[in-house]
């Protein structure tokens, strides 16, 4: 049994965090800081509660420390968790700026524990179901892929880190790691990366919609984009080939579960009525087929039992190092393609 810590109690912590370490066999929710308030320790009343992290670290049974607080705390929260000795997952963006998460990987090799980022939507079952679909080549070369993540909130959310001003705030840094993580495990690293990043409601003052495309051989392009203007939402996703295509129209039902604190007592998290699955099309003979294609069974726990297993050393993890930094350069990338209105090659 792993003990883990958890810090921060907001909708990151409660929804996405907590409800799944619970649920994950091997993994015991041991300890939560949370510095104000009292919901952590009316929803967990058998977790120690705690208003500090050197608290929290002197927890001497925590093996595992997952931390889910504003994004321009994660490196500083992260370095200190390290240097005590633990293992660390980070929930997205890894960090503020690359040389931060540099920073990280560095002291996590030279202290030989694990660091690893929360990409959760990599178990997303109708990503799962799309990863299956491009490994069986059944829709032939890719030519294009899109991954939308479409909002409608013309107003800012009242006193929302992520709206205001400073390191990591914004929707690149908000949603772009997850569609960043999608296409680089479809595709590897992009020879290029062309980025449009923008405020598009006259209240924001940090950026809330973008478009991010990556360049790969043979005119292969990864298009990722995000706006909080969507009163009708693009597909979630979108795939060409040269032998049919794939359309996804909605989201995977866990992440609204989640924040309604639904989890399913049996089955997969993420199972979905059947006129919700995604569309296939292949052409054959010249005559097109479509098919309804089932979402696979994979859900958030995967995630956390990946992690469990590899401090365990019995499996390899999922989300490297190496590959958490790749999605912090693709970050960092798609700033300075926006900021020069040009292509920055890789």
């Amino acid at each position: 049994m792993i003990d883990v810590g958890l810090i921060g109690f907001g909708l990151a912590g409660r929804a996405f965090h907590a409800q799944v370490i619970r649920a994950t066999p091997g993994l015991r929710l041991a300890a939560i800081l949370q510095r104000n308030g009292n919901e952590a320790a009316e929803k967990y009343p058998d977790v120690r509660v705690v208003r500090s992290l050197e608290e929290l670290l002197d927890i001497r049974d925590l093996r595992l420390v997952v931390i889910a607080t504003p994004n321009e705390t994660h490196a500083p929260i992260a370095r200190q968790c390290l240097e005590a000795g633990r293992d660390v997952v980070v929930d997205k963006p890894f960090a503020t700026t690359l040389k931060e998460a540099e920073g990280l990987v560095e002291l996590a090799k030279k202290r030989g524990t694990l660091i690893t980022v929360y990409q959760n939507r990599r178990y997303d079952g109708d990503f799962q179901a799309i990863r299956q679909i491009v490994a069986d080549g059944t829709l032939g070369r890719i030519v294009r892929f899109e991954t939308n993540y479409d909002r409608f909130r013309p107003d800012l959310k009242p006193g929302a880190w992520r709206e205001r001003v400073g390191p990591g705030s914004g929707i690149l840094f908000d949603i772009a790691p997850h569609l960043i993580d999608h296409a680089l495990v479809f595709f590897g690293l992009p020879e290029a990366v062309t980025a449009d990043i923008r405020m598009e409601r006259t209240v924001a003052v940090v950026d809330d919609s973008f478009d991010v495309m990556l360049h790969y051989p043979g005119g292969m392009r990864a298009v990722l984009r995000s706006t909080m203007l969507a009163v009708a939402p693009r597909p979630r996703f979108v795939l060409h080939g040269t032998r049919g295509a794939f359309i996804k129209q909605t989201f995977d039902p866990q992440e609204i579960n989640l924040r309604r604190g639904y989890v399913p007592e049996t089955g997969p998290w993420g199972g979905e009525p059947e006129e919700d699955w995604g569309v296939l099309n292949t052409v054959e003979n010249g005559v097109v087929t479509k098919r309804s294609v089932p979402s696979a069974t994979s859900d958030y726990r995967d995630y956390y039992a990946n992690v469990r297993d590899a401090i365990l050393g019995r499996a390899t993890l999922a989300v490297t190092p190496a590959h958490a930094l790749d999605v912090m350069r693709v970050l960092e990338m798609a700033q300075e393609s926006s900021r020069t209105r040009c292509t920055i090659a890789w």
